[in-house]
């Protein structure tokens, strides 16, 4: 199913500035000024605004010790602070390296003591953890901010939880406004050591240089708005589009998102703080997704995108004000961390109207953050269903999953995704086996199943750690949820494999129904088995109030298959 008939033809390359990833926030300085980059329940600040406060920060680190070749940890939420404290790492020449608040101490330790992180940029309410795991790490200063603080900068922090802290606005609050204006080598010197979600296991290290960031946050800025990069006389860097603007939803200095997108995953820093500095558009930030909250602020700031993980759409779409707000001001819809279940897709549209295009994207933390997104332009074909069709310089390869060799299989045929460009990363920190098996002539090994058609559409069936073998037969999970997500009064489905000896394994429905019994399990299972030929039928259905995700919206299949596990086993 599609859009449109008509597919108009656009360019498949860009040219990238040699540029470090602080010349993205230079030139968003210079380009929009005054223009109000950032809301936060009331307060704003601008783009000028940012770059000032991140020079400071940069700065106040270097004249703190930490430069070049450092890794500095931030371990907070979205907040006016994170892009200052962002931008100041790379300004000053160190590497950035996110991680969730919520992590248990377990999992933060391990990531700080991976990363070799010698700062911190800590959170209050997470402090706690933070001081627990401290001398397990070579964190030497940590700086404290919170909430407060956030909405206040005049506010000063409880610093008692964490020996020897200093507070976050003090600690840049005389250091020099002006661009240290540090040597980076763009392809080798780290802007990101990011780490993978744990989806299926302890997170990884990956290693981007400012390259890669500069590339993808390019991609995806241009992709979408028909633009071109372009360097100021000061190599601040900008873009300037070049495209027919009546193709494009959005004009540039004109975009309005609300932000729920955690900055400590790649589509948060990529595409949710990156972009919008080269395009000129304005952030609203929310702490925690509240629908109506949301749909209110939506109206209120003549919202021009949505943008998010499917669990927010599956929300959005089903809340009463989704129908009587004012959402005349959508002009885009993008998704992204997980395939977006096609009845949504078809919600979407029904209320936004059918000219909003809705496109969905792919990646992961090994290529920046994203290696496909659907055609730009509004009278290009976006085949519902797909994630689209390679971004800029990217090529795309289906493969046997189980072969050593990367021949590309035939359109249309299922195997593994391998991606080739110039966002994908040099690797994985210390991890040279995985890096080996990761990384293949130049090509990433993704461990997703998919399939493209013979126009070049990406479709994701799943994840190759997700695929089930019931005697022998692949069993993929995603088929199996977009049949559960078309019952009437299902909001959320995921389905995992449970052991067994004769079948190898069964495939196990966790579904969210509100209205729906116990008793209803029967009834559903049939509807959905009725659609299936037998080796891929579903065999237990367990109703759950939500099904557990990810900050970054991914669903945690683990915890579901731990559900199942035996006491003894």
């Amino acid at each position: 199913m599609t859009e449109t008939v008509q597919q108009p033809r656009h360019r498949t390359s860009l040219e990238y500035p040699e540029v470090p990833v602080g010349a993205i926030v230079a030139g968003a300085a210079r380009r929009w000024g005054d223009r109000v980059a950032l809301h936060f329940l009331g307060r704003e600040l601008t783009f000028a605004g940012i770059y000032e406060r991140a020079c400071a920060f940069a700065n106040a680190l270097r004249a703190a010790g930490v430069g070049r070749g450092d890794v500095v940890a931030l371990h907070l939420p979205n907040c006016p602070q994170y892009p200052i404290a962002y931008y100041g790492t790379l300004l000053a020449g160190a590497t950035f390296s996110p991680t969730n608040p919520l992590l248990p101490p377990a999992d933060l330790a391990a990531q700080l003591a991976d990363c070799g992180a010698v700062a911190a940029v800590g959170w209050v309410p997470a402090a706690p953890v933070l001081a627990a795991v401290r001398d397990r790490t070579d964190v030497r200063l940590v700086v404290l901010t919170d909430r407060a603080q956030g909405l206040d900068p005049d506010h000063r922090v409880a610093l008692d939880a964490v020996p020897g802290a200093v507070d976050f606005e003090e600690f840049h609050a005389g250091a020099p406004t002006t661009d240290p204006q540090v040597e980076i080598d763009v392809h080798r010197d780290l802007a990101h050591l990011a780490y993978t979600g744990g989806t299926t296991g302890r997170s990884k290290g990956v290693q981007l240089p400012h390259r890669n960031v500069v590339v993808n946050s390019l991609q995806y800025a241009c992709w979408g708005s028909g633009a071109e990069p372009r360097v100021d006389e000061h190599g601040g860097l900008w873009i300037e589009q070049v495209g027919d603007p009546e193709e494009f939803p959005t004009a540039l200095g004109t975009g309005v998102a609300i932000n729920l997108t955690p900055w400590f995953h790649a589509m948060g820093t990529i595409g949710g703080m990156n972009v919008p500095q080269l395009t000129g558009s304005t952030n609203v930030l929310h702490e925690r997704f509240d629908p109506a909250a949301y749909l209110a602020d939506a109206e209120r700031f003549r919202v021009t995108g949505f943008g998010g993980a499917p669990p927010l759409y599956a929300v959005l779409v089903r809340h009463p004000d989704f129908a009587t707000r004012d959402l005349s001001s959508v002009r885009a819809v993008s998704s992204g961390a997980a395939p977006l279940p096609v009845e949504i897709i078809r919600a979407l549209r029904a209320r936004l109207g059918e000219d909003v295009p809705i496109a969905e994207g792919y990646g992961l933390t090994e290529v920046t953050m994203g290696a496909t997104s659907a055609p730009p332009g509004r009278s290009a074909v976006r085949k519902i269903g797909t994630v689209g069709v390679p971004v800029f310089d990217t090529e795309i390869r289906i493969v046997d999953p189980a072969g050593t060799d990367l021949t590309p299989l035939p359109a249309g045929e299922a195997g593994e995704v391998v991606i080739r460009g110039p966002q994908v990363m040099i690797g994985y920190r210390n991890r040279p086996e995985e890096n080996a098996s990761t990384l293949v002539e130049g090509w990433l090994r993704t461990g997703d199943v998919g399939v493209l058609d013979e126009d070049g559409y990406l479709s994701i069936v799943d994840r190759k750690k997700d695929m089930l073998l019931y005697k022998g037969y692949n069993v993929y999970p995603r088929k199996l949820e977009e049949l559960l997500h078309q019952q009437p009064g299902v909001v959320g489905a995921a389905v995992v494999g449970r052991p067994d000896v004769e079948a190898g394994e069964l495939p196990v429905a966790f579904v969210v129904a509100p209205a729906m019994g116990e008793e209803a399990g029967a009834g559903l299972m049939e509807a959905v088995n009725a659609q299936l030929v037998p080796y891929n039928r579903i065999r237990e259905i367990h109703f759950v109030d939500e099904i557990p995700v990810s900050a970054a919206g991914k669903v945690l299949k683990r915890e579901l298959r731990e559900r199942l596990r035996t006491p003894d086993e």
